[in-house]
C-alpha cells in the first residue's frame, strides 16, 4: 500500500497517537478497561505505527523478555482502526516489530494472540503454543516465531 508507511516511534507525538489508537481498539471497541490496557511497559517498549496522510492507523509494541538467554521478545497490543483492516496494516506493523527485533539480536517472537485473529499470526509464521487461556476475559492462545 503506497500511502501508508510503517516506521518506529520516535517521538512522544507518535506515542499518543499510538496509544489513541490502542484506546479505539480495545477500550471503546472491545471494553477492555483503560487500566488494563496501559503499562509501565509502554516506557520501554519498542513501538512501531502505521502512517497514513499524517495519520497514525495502526500500532503495535514489542518488549524485550528479559533473562531469556534465547533471546526472545514479545510483541503485542497490536491494533489497527476499523476502516484500514483486512488492508495490509497489521502484517506491515509486524514486520516492522520483527525486523527491529532481529536488529536488536532476538531469535523469537512470542504473542498472545486473541482467538478470533490467531489464522493473522499463523500466515506470518507464528505457531500455537498451549491452550486457549483468558486474558482480560477474552480468549487467547500464546503463539512463537523464529526469526
Amino acid at each position: 500500500m503506497a500511502d501508508i508507511a510503517v516506521k518506529l516511534v520516535e517521538t512522544e507525538e507518535e506515542l499518543e497517537a499510538a496509544i489513541n489508537v490502542r484506546m479505539r481498539v480495545f477500550v471503546v471497541e472491545q471494553q477492555i478497561p483503560a487500566e488494563e490496557e496501559l503499562d509501565e511497559a509502554d516506557s520501554t517498549a519498542t513501538h512501531a505505527v502505521a502512517v497514513s496522510k499524517g495519520q497514525v492507523i495502526g500500532t503495535g509494541r514489542m518488549l524485550v523478555v528479559e533473562g531469556d538467554p534465547a533471546g526472545t521478545c514479545r510483541v503485542g497490543r497490536m491494533s489497527v482502526e476499523r476502516e484500514w483492516r483486512r488492508h495490509g496494516v497489521g502484517g506491515m506493523i509486524l514486520e516492522c516489530l520483527e525486523e527491529a527485533a532481529r536488529a536488536g539480536g532476538m531469535t523469537h517472537c512470542l504473542l498472545h494472540a486473541q482467538d478470533y485473529v490467531k489464522n493473522f499470526y499463523a500466515k506470518h509464521g507464528y505457531r500455537e503454543q498451549g491452550d486457549v487461556f483468558l486474558e482480560v476475559d477474552i480468549p487467547h492462545v500464546e503463539m512463537v516465531k523464529e526469526l
